[in-house]
């Protein structure tokens, strides 16, 4: 079938054709804004999943909707070792001039500038993220030199100055994984002063599931200052057959019934791989209804787009010993498990073996779903390491 009418769109935070099963985070969404708007404290949300389930597409979702409400908004996706407070300022400063231009600045919103040179000069000297404000420092307020304290004079007086604005500022955080624990809890710190004087300023974030276990860690009162709402794989008898039906549909193509069975049942109803399968089926069917010959017949073709496109990269971010590892839990199954039994696996001690488990937790490959195990944060990474690295079965140390 004609591909420039494909309407499957795999990628990296792509919204699809069909957004299904996210009605529950969108209503929580919307009532948070709502909430905030009307002068009473809610939760920020943090959304846990594995890659490839959509996080960052609702991420967008919810940029789309506060814009719609004239909130300022701010993206950014945390990058490991990226400098926090100069990143930080920049997104304030953008938050501010989305607030009100310069020349329309209240005395609430001058002083918040003010903080923000503050914090500017304190953590980043040289003054660049407030070039072209043209404002004083307000001394003795967000330049005491402790990230905490400071970053919470910083959004307290955003918070104050989007009050008087009749309107909110959010932040959207991706892969916020990778904040350093210090920075983390800073980031705590500042929205619950915030949350406290029930000031319209929150963060929706988004990340892989160690999330509520280092926001506990950092600060013991996060449960209570944050939803960690979790998000995974389609339903199989709804969802996940919406997401491929109702997009060809609308195009006058069908799926056979048994066609959507195979799809649904090989990608486990994961977002990324039903939108890689769909997208391939369409472009090597002939006609429509696409058929279960179609689908089966593509399946190698499925297999090594998503192996090029969704698992190699990640591969390749390891050491010849961490991908021994990986394949260890691989043979083990796609489910969680302890450190001792995968150790085995590679003829080490679990002693041995925990730098390499712990490099690959900070490379974001695994998790911690419990004390003692890991797990993958990759759906079906087992399946492509079996299929790709069998030569490393049995291999020796």
């Amino acid at each position: 079938m004609d591909p420039r009418k494909n309407p499957f769109a795999p990628g990296a935070g792509t919204k699809p054709p069909a957004l299904v099963g996210r009605d529950d985070q969108i209503e929580s969404f919307d009532v948070l804004l709502e909430r905030l708007e009307n002068g009473y404290a809610e939760q920020s949300m943090i959304i846990t999943g594995l890659r490839g389930v959509g996080k960052t597409v609702l991420l967008e979702v919810f940029r789309e909707k506060a814009e719609a409400r004239e909130w300022a908004t701010v993206e950014w996706e945390v990058e490991k070792n990226s400098p926090f407070s100069s990143k930080m300022a920049s997104q304030v400063r953008r938050a501010l001039l989305q607030l009100a231009p310069k020349a329309r600045w209240t005395n609430r919103l001058a002083r918040a500038a003010s903080i923000l040179k503050s914090f500017t000069l304190t953590f980043n000297p040289d003054g660049a993220m407030t070039a072209g404000l043209d404002i004083d420092a307000l001394v003795g307020v967000g330049d005491s030199g402790t990230l905490s304290e400071d970053l919470t004079d910083l959004f307290v007086a955003t918070g104050e100055a989007a009050r008087e604005q009749q309107t909110g500022v959010i932040f959207l955080l991706d892969e916020i994984q990778y904040l350093r624990p210090a920075e983390l809890e800073a980031l705590i710190a500042a929205l619950h002063r915030c949350a406290r004087r029930s000031l319209p300023i929150t963060l929706v974030g988004a990340g892989l599931p160690q999330i509520p276990r280092l926001a506990g860690e950092a600060k013991s009162y996060s449960e209570r200052l944050f939803r960690f709402p979790v998000i995974g794989e389609l339903d199989a008898k709804t969802d996940a057959r919406d997401a491929l039906v109702l997009p060809a549909r609308d195009l006058g193509v069908e799926f056979e019934s048994d066609a959507i069975d195979l799809i649904v049942d090989y990608t486990q109803g994961y977002p990324y791989f039903l939108q890689e399968y769909g997208k391939i089926v369409w472009d090597e069917s002939p006609t429509s209804p696409i058929s279960r010959i179609d689908t089966r017949s593509v399946l190698p073709l499925v297999e090594a787009k998503l192996d090029e496109s969704f698992f190699r990269v990640r591969a390749e971010r390891t050491t010849e010993l961490e991908l021994r590892y990986l394949f260890a839990m691989a043979e083990l199954g796609p489910q969680a498990h302890r450190a001792s039994e995968v150790a085995r696996g590679i003829d080490r001690t679990t002693e041995q073996a925990g730098p390499v488990r712990s490099r690959l937790i900070d490379k974001g490959l695994l998790y911690t779903p419990g004390h003692g195990y890991a797990a993958f944060t990759v759906p079906q990474f087992d399946r492509y390491l079996l299929r790709r690295h069998s030569d490393l079965a049995g291999a020796p140390e």
